[in-house]
């Protein structure tokens, strides 16, 4: 199964510093232990279109070999860590999984 999760991250948070911790805890998410696969980015300079949504900050993207392991990353101590230390920085979090 495939994890989506887009964040906005409040505008003072956009800071070089932020950011960088940011994305320290997003490639810790990558590396729990149910992950098969995963990584994370920005929004791409792709061609504007009226179906591209680019107004997101970061996106994580987390492939599971079962629903169960994601169940299981979601109450893994580093998920449980990043929520706590990052919640405050965005305005918004969008989750979208897939099988």
């Amino acid at each position: 199964m495939q994890h989506h999760v887009y964040f906005w991250l409040k505008d003072e948070h956009k800071t070089d510093s932020a950011r960088a911790e940011f994305e320290k805890g997003l490639q810790n998410m990558t590396e729990v232990k149910t992950v098969a696969t995963g990584g994370w980015g920005k929004p791409a300079s792709t061609p504007d279109r009226p179906v591209t949504d680019k107004s997101w900050d970061y996106a994580l993207y987390c492939s599971f070999e079962s629903i169960a392991d994601h169940d299981t990353y979601q109450v893994d101590p580093e998920h449980d860590s990043f929520v706590a230390d990052h919640k405050d920085r965005w305005a918004k979090v969008l989750v979208m999984d897939a099988e």
